[in-house]
């Protein structure tokens, strides 16, 4: 072709060796390498991938660009099967949820540093907007007691820069800017970055930021004034035991309002477990307690409060009725830096909260989530709530595991939830206007209350990961004696750290071959043993699996830390052949590290393979000096010459130029150490096609030319075959079941049943019908045998990789077969 010359020459050119090593099966043969022949294989070369085809693979096709805006709005997949059953499903749960987001969101208002109203603002645009976008039926979107409490220290912050600037237009620009970057990392489907955050720190994160915002709404339970809630959490609580005398009438509202929300609770759980059958109303009782409490205190403040609502006997709430803040927040750039250092965490809070959310319940409600459509939602929520008065808002823990135990069957149940809200909004005004700020810290710290993780996950934790605990632990500590930000900060730190210690520290194994025996109960099914039982009587025994032979070779560590029994006598597979396996991946941070260990153990357990490689002492390099001055090279030693390197890539999925590098250097430094033979390296479990294009840019895959005087034997290609149609393929097994149905039929349709439940067994039919099918078997081009014809076989990896191989086995057998032609 003609972009080929044109390659070529430009190649040549440039000075650029297009025949890099001369690879084997090439048409550039030249020292006088094995040409590969299988007589009953099919030719096959493995071709490599090239640049033009990944990019063809990762450019969109047209179908995909339609599709991909058509998963931006899931609901075109479900809301035109919509029925009557899934309505009602939908009711009861939308209404039982804004039963509970009503009092709720205008309790994390508080902690926002907002009046109350905007907290109903947030949760009515968020199950409003989420179900056009929403992965999943459970969640539900608004105003959470983590996310409100960053958002009241951002507004408290940015209000010191920004004097004279409302404090909710700070919240809704906030809101927009966090939304607008999470809605571009959701449209450029990159939502694969949470997974970067652990369990370990999301758990850390919602338990510490559970205690300061708990222990914040102390003091306002129990009416005590005259000092932040907003220091850090230590000083928080030993202000409260300085101040706990000034505590008022507050206090017997906040502290019966709680005990009242827990007392419901355990009650409704104890009648529930005694009384089964009524689980489901039990249920609905408990999950709307705090909308009955905060009717009860509502009652009360307005019968204690009716004749002095210029001055109530104790702190309430200040409402204002409608959508009265609606407006565009003037986002400039002032506002953008008076929060920009805080916004990292606000975003980080955004994604956990509802992505460790929405998975948990898709997992236990049996669907699964799109990370990336779900940040689209929460993002597109973000951006447009403001409009109305909105501050940020994500996935909620308390309301979405509501939603799911009252029976909901589609996301559409968020606009019932919407209508509830609405319906305070624009209904309710005046009877919240009577809710005592004490009754909502009490909300606040038994919603809260839930997100502490029990001691007994911790120990779980333990037991899984001891390492992950102290990041655990250190995440609560830094948020009770800092803040909540530099605690979120701290565990992913801390979290990113172990995960590169991991991967730089990677511990590589070296492998040795052991034979073992399938065994039931305490018997060996060796094939030796068959029918010979304790006392010669018993009948003889059957393998369990049949055509699999009870007696194999497998790969343990050497050294047994997988937790194999120590007892087997593991060691190398041959004198000078070492299998090594990787353990975490072979890329730039850990290649140095694991070669390094590849190096020292085989200098350790080889000899070099000419001692008299040197000349003179001189010529000797300075960590190699050889023996002292008039002695010779100790003849006792007895190990072995290097002579072949197996490299198990299964845990490999690709490389990059540093770790081939330095593949290349230790090669090198081997065949140094072996020569005059060169070392064979074998790759077994390679994954990736790119991986088999690095390695064999590098020179791997094909054996290294040997020296034209060298005298050595030409190496033996070992291949890998599988059969394309003999009797042990999948289309022969197929087809034996067909033919042996097709027997039985034949034999019901004679009115034999003896003879077909025969067939079953695997016995043939003596009549005319049976004998012309045991011919149409016979001819079948599935089995591959024709009359004496051989059955048809395929090489499984490509002939010019022969040093790629399929298995450990396959690597092995063909190192073995070349081992005798190194020197000893």
């Amino acid at each position: 072709m003609t972009s080929t010359k044109v390659s070529h020459r430009l190649a040549k050119l440039l000075g650029i060796d297009l025949h890099y090593r001369h690879e084997t099966g090439s048409e550039r043969i030249t020292r006088g390498e094995s040409v590969f022949s299988v007589t009953s294989a099919e030719d096959y070369v493995e071709h490599e991938p090239t640049a033009l085809e990944y990019l063809q693979e990762i450019t969109p096709s047209g179908r995909e660009i339609i599709d991909y805006f058509v998963r931006l709005f899931p609901f075109l997949n479900w809301i035109t099967r919509y029925n009557v059953q899934w309505l009602i499903g939908d009711l009861v749960a939308g209404i039982t949820v804004g039963a509970v987001v009503v009092p709720q969101s205008m309790a994390y208002a508080k902690l926002a540093n907002l009046p109350v109203e905007f907290g109903l603002y947030s949760s009515f645009m968020g199950v409003l907007i989420y179900w056009f976008f929403a992965t999943s039926k459970d969640i539900t979107i608004g105003p959470v007691a983590v996310l409100s409490t960053v958002t009241g220290n951002v507004v408290i912050s940015a209000s010191k820069k920004l004097p004279g600037v409302a404090p909710d237009l700070i919240a809704s620009s906030l809101a927009i800017i966090a939304g607008s970057i999470v809605l571009f990392l959701g449209l450029a489907r990159l939502g694969w970055v949470v997974e970067f955050i652990t369990l370990a720190a999301i758990s850390a994160f919602m338990t510490g930021s559970a205690i300061s915002i708990l222990v914040g709404q102390i003091p306002t339970m129990m009416g005590i004034t005259g000092f932040s809630t907003r220091e850090a959490t230590y000083k928080v609580v030993i202000n409260i035991l300085k101040h706990l005398g000034r505590s008022n009438l507050n206090a017997a509202i906040g502290l019966t309002a709680l005990f009242l929300l827990y007392a419901i609770r355990m009650t409704c759980n104890g009648l529930a477990k005694r009384y089964p059958t009524r689980r489901r109303m039990f249920f609905f009782i408990s999950t709307l307690r705090t909308a009955f409490v905060i009717l009860l205190y509502v009652l009360i403040s307005y019968l204690a409060n009716r004749h002095h609502r210029k001055k109530p006997l104790y702190t309430i709430t200040e409402y204002a009725q409608g959508f009265k803040h609606a407006r565009a927040p003037p986002v400039t750039t002032e506002m953008i830096k008076s929060f920009a250092s805080e916004l990292p965490s606000t975003v980080i809070v955004l994604l956990i909260e509802h992505i460790s959310i929405s998975k948990s319940f898709g997992r236990i409600n049996n669907y699964t989530i799109d990370p990336s459509q779900e940040l689209v939602a929460i993002g597109v929520t973000n951006v447009l709530g403001p409009l109305l008065g909105a501050y940020p808002a994500t996935g909620s823990f308390s309301r979405t595991a509501i939603k799911s135990k009252a029976g909901v069957r589609t996301p559409f149940a968020g606009v019932i939830t919407a209508l509830v809200v609405l319906l305070a909004i624009y209904a309710l005004p005046a009877m919240f206007w009577y809710i005592p700020n004490a009754a909502l810290a009490a909300v606040i710290i038994h919603a809260v209350g839930d997100l502490i993780t029990p001691p007994n996950t911790v120990y779980q934790f333990w037991r899984i990961s001891p390492l992950e605990v102290p990041i655990f632990f250190t995440g609560v500590i830094v948020t009770v004696f800092s803040s909540i930000e530099n605690g979120i900060y701290a565990t992913v730190c801390m979290s990113a750290a172990m995960f590169l210690f991991r991967a730089f520290k990677a511990q590589g194994r070296f492998l040795g071959r052991a034979k073992i025996h399938s065994v039931v109960g305490d018997h060996l099914l060796d094939r030796s043993d068959e029918g010979k039982e304790a006392g010669g009587d018993a009948p003889p025994r059957k393998n369990p699996v049949e055509g699999e032979s009870s007696v194999r070779n497998v790969f343990l560590p050497i050294d047994h830390h997988d937790g194999s029994n120590p007892q087997i006598d593991l060691e190398d597979p041959y004198p000078g052949v070492f299998i090594y396996r990787f353990s975490e991946g072979f890329n730039y941070p850990n290649a140095n590290h694991y070669l390094d260990e590849l190096v020292a153990t085989i200098f350790k357990k080889t000899r070099r393979t000419n001692p008299a490689t040197y000349g003179k002492p001189g010529d000797r390099p300075w960590n190699d000096p050889g023996p002292r001055r008039g002695k010779e090279v100790d003849p006792t030693d007895h190990r072995p010459t290097l002579k072949a390197i197996i490299l198990d890539f299964s845990s490999v999925n690709n490389v990059d130029i540093t770790s081939v590098q330095n593949l290349i250097d230790v090669r090198n430094q081997l065949d140094r150490y072996a020569a005059p033979d060169t070392v064979d390296w074998h790759f077994c479990c390679i994954n990736n096609r790119w991986t088999k294009r690095a390695l064999a840019a590098a020179g791997f895959g094909y054996y290294t030319p040997e020296p034209e005087d060298s005298g050595v034997h030409r190496w033996k290609p070992i291949f890998s075959v599988a059969e394309i149609g003999g009797s042990y393929s999948a289309a022969a097994e197929a087809e034996a079941k067909q033919n042996k149905r097709a027997r039985r039929e034949a034999a019901i349709r004679r009115g034999s049943a003896t003879v077909a439940d025969d067939i079953e067994e695997g016995s043939s039919l003596p009549d005319s019908e049976v004998d012309s099918l045991d011919k149409q078997i016979s001819t079948s081009k599935a089995y591959g045998t024709i009359g004496s014809r051989p059955a048809k076989v395929a090489v499984v990896q490509g002939l010019n990789r022969p040093l790629f191989h399929v298995d450990i086995t396959a690597a092995l057998n063909s190192a073995l077969a070349n081992a005798q032609r190194k020197s000893h």
